[in-house]
């Protein structure tokens, strides 16, 4: 299966330099969609999860993934997953507007290893005039990347409206992850990234 570029994807490499500092620790991308960030972070890691709700995109991945040893898809809904192991690296692109936003995040910060980072490209719906501006402006230049890039993306993929807006979104991460950072992307996505603490600190 090929690679592609589109508004979610352009943020990889944001992520891949993020696993750099847990080579060989342990991944789990939440509503990881066909795996092609699994793919690209695979070499990276010790082991890399993904978790799929969807059958179609896990069925997907699942091809993709096929010929790496220490990559597996679990069709399953994050909020119910089970797992004895803590994760050096926790994951969402475009999928945690998809979930409760506050267990979600708490979720993930209990299945963090101390030290471990969450790493989220999100999407926030736009409630305020700034939100508004934020975007507007952003047009021109995001038109002409997706057309330089020829923007792509897969078929019958799961979509949802954010519910969420920056503002929200912030006031949660500030309540439950104390010292997490958050901006605005380009692609009308926000990069939210916190590191739990280590033990002792």
């Amino acid at each position: 299966m090929a690679a592609y570029w589109n508004h979610n994807s352009a943020y990889h490499p944001w992520i891949t330099n993020i696993a750099a500092a847990h080579r060989n620790e342990d991944l789990l991308d939440v509503g990881c969609g066909d795996g092609l960030l699994l793919q690209r972070l695979a070499p990276i890691m010790h082991t890399a999860i993904g978790i799929e709700v969807d059958e179609t995109a896990a069925t997907r991945a699942r091809g993709r993934l096929s010929e790496l040893v220490n990559v597996s898809v679990v069709s399953e809904d994050f909020m119910c997953y089970r797992s004895e192991r803590q994760f050096g690296l926790i994951t969402f692109v475009a999928s945690v507007h998809h979930l409760p936003l506050s267990a979600a995040l708490t979720r993930a910060a209990d299945m963090l290893a101390p030290g471990g980072d969450l790493a989220v490209v999100g999407v926030a719906a736009n409630r305020s005039a700034i939100d508004w501006v934020h975007a507007g402006v952003r047009v021109p230049v995001v038109r002409t990347s997706s057309w330089l890039h020829r923007e792509s993306y897969p078929e019958n993929v799961p979509v949802a409206d954010p519910m969420e807006s920056l503002a929200q979104i912030r006031a949660v991460a500030r309540k439950l992850l104390p010292g997490a950072r958050i901006r605005r992307g380009l692609y009308y996505r926000y990069l939210l990234r916190w590191t739990k603490p280590s033990r002792g600190a």
